[in-house]
């Protein structure tokens, strides 16, 4: 029987213009629902690292992996679920509040190592990093208070330990060579 649950997939790519689309689009056509995207700027210039979280069991992620592969722009995708990874998330929350409200919602914020980021004298802005469970539980808490507004990021995450999955120094092609070029053996 097919055991779905969220899966972590990490993808190095080249930093072009339409990766993103070309990703979520496949994903999209396979009726994958993404939980989140996150893609940012890695430690080597023109090269991004793409985080999608999407449930589905083994077998379909499995299959999904090795077609967001084929895209040209995707130098390695992996499923980082098993592994030993740091996870971590970003939330905004702009609570309400006067001057009665905003020491207990200081108390709260405190607990959940929180920080507040912005005061106005109707609202305050909460800035939060953790795991899901952590965010959803504050967001909770502060509900009372009223949200104004909330955002949240989308899950990023790395492997731990020395050089990743995705070390750029083995996958990166040669300064001026195209991949092919730089995956396949010298003519010597």
């Amino acid at each position: 029987m097919s055991h779905l649950r969220k899966h972590i997939l990490v993808a190095l790519v080249e930093d072009k213009s339409g990766v993103l689309n070309r990703v979520s689009s496949l994903l999209r056509r396979r009726s994958f629902n993404i939980d989140s995207i996150a893609v940012g700027h890695t430690e080597q210039p023109g090269f991004s690292r793409m985080i999608l979280v999407v449930e589905a069991d083994n077998q379909r992620i499995e299959q999904a992996r090795k077609q967001l592969d084929k895209i040209i722009e995707v130098v390695k995708i992996i499923d980082i679920t098993e592994q030993d990874h740091v996870a971590r998330e970003l939330a905004l929350i702009k609570v309400k509040s006067t001057p009665a409200t905003r020491s207990e919602i200081i108390q709260i914020v405190d607990i959940f190592r929180a920080n507040i980021v912005d005061v106005s004298p109707d609202s305050v802005i909460v800035e939060v990093t953790g795991d899901e469970e952590k965010l959803s539980s504050l967001t909770e808490l502060l509900r009372g208070f009223g949200i104004r507004e909330l955002v949240r990021t989308g899950l990023i995450a790395l492997t731990r330990g020395g050089a990743g999955p995705l070390q750029i120094d083995t996958l990166a092609p040669q300064k001026g060579a195209s991949r092919e070029e730089a995956e396949s053996p010298p003519d010597w």
